[in-house]
């Protein structure tokens, strides 16, 4: 019976030698290994639990982003709350399937720029119309792009006295019902800053303004010990580099690379080509993580990309090439609706969300070995 003990309990030790000799191989090769989707409405919580236990944690999956938004029951600003928004309850339970299999969730909600989405003015506009950068530029009926006022998504104002009061408590509150060590601030396609028509921000800098927004926001999370997260599109030169006025900055706010704190992360995202840009990142002394979303062999050389810069990289420069995240632009729903084949009369195609997820964790795997 002793002997057979002891087989079991060496049996037992070598299972979690080898667990932790693969676990330690995966965290050098990519640190982070992300997964980024708006969060599952209160009726479908279960579902996306499902998916985490099923899909993200086989994948070994470490970093979930959930863009939250208002889709949350504010106990700070009930007057911002999404209809049918989650519930404390339904967060705890993101959180402890999350904690179960060594999840960190970073939750979103779009700070500065995405204060509005085709036609309709998203929630805080909505209800603080005087934090607005552009009130004199309305939303028209049916939206197109080009516009003559250049609408994309609306902006608030970062200089407007008392924005930042509203929003902080939103984020305070989010991190907390989520155990979040850190949050992510959207912060990407800001095309409305520093407007000429705004009575606090015309004529200042548009680097400056949004790099006192970025550090804003990171010196309050500062506070309590948590770090900011951003897209780090605004951080690129889109002219010089020639990624254009979606990916990079077309309004000189990517001369605020250089302004802001060095502890703040990179989500890199580029989505129509495979971009090097984790590079400048890093040279720039950011931490950066890669992020595909549609198209799965991009994805497949992103991964490549990242591994092979961590793998010739200084010691210096290889800490801050952190890995890669799989992003999502549909609603969890329509995401697990395509992933398990639910959409019986769409039209297969190749380049969608799931494909590139399946595809970037199979090359995981794959390097893994």
């Amino acid at each position: 019976m002793a002997r057979f003990s002891l087989i079991l309990l060496i049996s037992f030790c070598a299972a979690l030698w080898n667990n932790s000799k693969a676990q330690s191989k995966i965290d050098s090769l990519l640190p982070t290994r992300g997964f980024c989707i708006t969060a599952p409405k209160a009726q479908k919580i279960d579902d996306f639990i499902k998916f985490i236990q099923e899909e993200l944690a086989p994948r070994q999956v470490n970093t979930l982003i959930l863009r939250v938004d208002y889709n949350y029951q504010f106990e700070s600003h009930p007057e911002l709350i999404d209809p049918e928004a989650l519930a404390k309850k339904d967060v705890k339970k993101l959180v402890k399937v999350c904690q179960k299999n060594n999840i960190s969730i970073i939750p979103q909600i779009n700070l500065l720029g995405h204060q509005s989405w085709a036609s309709t003015t998203t929630n805080l506009l909505k209800v603080y119309p005087e934090f607005d950068e552009t009130p004199a530029v309305k939303m028209p009926e049916k939206y197109v792009w080009p516009n003559p006022d250049g609408l994309y998504c609306k902006s608030y104002c970062p200089l407007h006295p008392g924005v930042h009061k509203v929003v902080f408590e939103l984020v305070d509150e989010i991190c907390e019902v989520f155990e979040s060590e850190a949050f992510h601030a959207g912060m990407d396609e800001v095309f409305y800053i520093g407007d000429d028509k705004c009575p606090r921000c015309s004529g200042r800098d548009k680097a400056e303004l949004f790099a006192g927004e970025v550090n804003e926001i990171r010196n309050h999370l500062a506070l309590k010990n948590r770090k900011l997260w951003i897209w780090g599109d605004r951080l690129i030169d889109g002219k010089t580099t020639g990624i254009g006025m979606w990916e990079a900055s077309f309004n000189n706010t990517h001369r605020a690379i250089d302004l802001i704190a060095k502890d703040v992360t990179i989500c890199d995202w580029h989505y129509e080509r495979p971009d090097q840009t984790a590079v400048y990142f890093a040279i720039k002394g950011l931490n950066v993580i890669t992020c595909p979303w549609r198209m799965p062999k991009f994805a497949v050389a992103q991964t490549q990309d990242m591994v092979k810069f961590r793998q010739s990289a200084t010691s210096t420069m290889k800490q801050h090439f952190q890995g890669i995240m799989q992003t999502v632009w549909s609603s969890a729903e329509s995401f697990l609706d395509e992933f398990y084949g639910r959409n019986s009369n769409k039209v297969a195609e190749e380049n969608t969300s799931a494909n590139c997820f399946r595809a970037m964790f199979t090359e995981i795997n794959r390097l893994d070995k």
